[in-house]
């Protein structure tokens, strides 16, 4: 225990430089757990946006549908909807039919592109959560000529509720078609895909007006966890789908591939970022590790000249350098946690001082922002914080001992 005690000793000693220089590791570690915390709140509160209000966690299709999908041809639709979501059921997994085309939203001053989702008012929300969203007006009904708009797009458009609005489109056997429909109700939801430019209206009046005559485009399934949807989907395409060979089934992350791409080359750039903090507190330790050896050249040939061996002058000043790491990675654990914790639990909500109609983050994400817990960074953090200071003294420390003790004594 005598190099241990020596090096602590030590470490109490210098104790301005070890407070300074383990406040440089804490600040650099607590910024990274903090923004890697921050980022993959972002990442997960994303992902669940995308399932609850987008994709569901998977979706049955008809193979050329999913082939065309970008084009949304009616064309392709589930002829027979219903015998499938009776199958669906029976093993279990609620399923929502739906109808999904493209259209022109017609206002007085002027008109813009929509995407708009039919949906089976009372199904549906077994698989969505629309209804809790809705913040001016009502939810659909089944039968009426009603349309239910995301915030930013009654706000581009200049709708309220009550109002009329006329969409264009063109019908499953290719014709012109005018939809005449009344808002009857506004939806401010947490995915800003559906607020920026999608309408509902009831698939039953879809049906009639669009000349679907009972066929859908998609059935949205959930299910209790949908990070399972590769696994679950292989089952239902070996059993339950088994006798609709014309279909198949697709997880939420085929269904918003696009995104994840982007979200992946969002967290390298991150990472990236976040990998130049640490490297910065790193730079800022090392120096102060390479001036704390440099000046206690004297002492280092002093022991050496009272018969200390290398080996243990070098495990005193690696321990010393081992215990300002740990000093520093565990101060800014602790604190990169504190701010994490606040940030989970409360988050930070920038709607209020920003127009979000007119801005688009990159994540599915449209007010709220919140961190969330990331174990395995917590823990490189911590052990790397000692390791950059235990491998930043190893070469000054192997350059000293080279010097002859002589030349150690008459070092100024």
């Amino acid at each position: 225990m005598f190099l241990p005690a020596m090096a602590w000793k030590n470490l109490s000693r210098y104790r301005k430089r070890t407070i300074i220089t383990a406040s440089a590791i804490a600040f650099g570690l607590a910024t990274y757990i903090f923004m890697d915390g921050w980022l993959k709140g972002a990442e997960v509160e994303s992902e669940r946006n995308l399932v609850l209000y987008e994709t569901g966690s998977s979706r049955v299709l008809t193979r050329d549908y999913w082939a065309e999908h970008e084009r949304m041809p009616l064309a392709s639709a589930i002829e027979d909807p219903e015998p499938v979501i009776a199958a669906l059921r029976g093993a279990g997994i609620p399923a929502a039919p739906r109808t999904l085309f493209a259209g022109e939203a017609v206002v007085e001053e002027g008109s813009m592109p929509v995407r708009v989702i039919a949906i089976d008012t009372e199904r549906d929300e077994q698989v969505f959560s629309f209804r809790e969203t809705v913040t001016e007006g009502r939810y659909l009904e089944a039968g009426e000529p009603g349309a239910l708009l995301g915030a930013w797009l009654a706000q581009d458009l200049g709708l309220a509720v009550g109002d009329p609005l006329t969409v264009t489109t063109r019908t499953r056997s290719g014709f012109h078609q005018t939809l005449d429909l009344e808002v009857v109700g506004i939806l401010n939801c947490p995915n800003p895909a559906i607020n920026k430019g999608t309408l509902f209206m009831p698939l039953d009046t879809a049906d009639a007006l669009m000349e679907m005559e009972g066929a859908v485009t998609e059935i949205d399934l959930k299910y209790r966890d949908y990070r399972t949807a590769e696994k679950v989907n292989a089952g239902l395409a070996a059993g339950t789908l088994a006798a609709f060979p014309s279909l198949t089934v697709v997880s939420w992350k085929d269904l918003a591939a696009d995104y994840l791409a982007i979200s992946a080359t969002k967290k390298g750039g991150s990472n990236v970022m976040l990998l130049l903090v640490f490297i910065i507190a790193a730079v800022g330790v090392s120096n102060t590790m390479l001036m704390t050896i440099y000046e206690r050249i004297r002492e280092l040939g002093m022991m050496r000249a009272l018969g200390m061996r290398d080996r243990d002058i070098r495990r005193v000043f690696l321990l010393e350098a081992g215990g300002i790491g740990l000093i520093g990675s565990v101060a800014g654990v602790g604190l990169g946690c504190i701010a994490n914790w606040a940030m989970v639990r409360w988050g930070i909500d920038f709607s209020a001082f920003m127009d979000m109609s007119e801005m688009d983050i990159g994540y599915r994400i449209s007010a709220v922002m919140h961190a969330a817990w990331n174990p395995p960074v917590i823990v490189v953090a911590l052990v790397a914080g000692v390791l950059a200071c235990v491998v930043v003294a190893v070469f000054p420390v192997r350059r000293a001992l080279r010097l002859q003790i002589t030349d150690c004594l008459r070092h100024t």
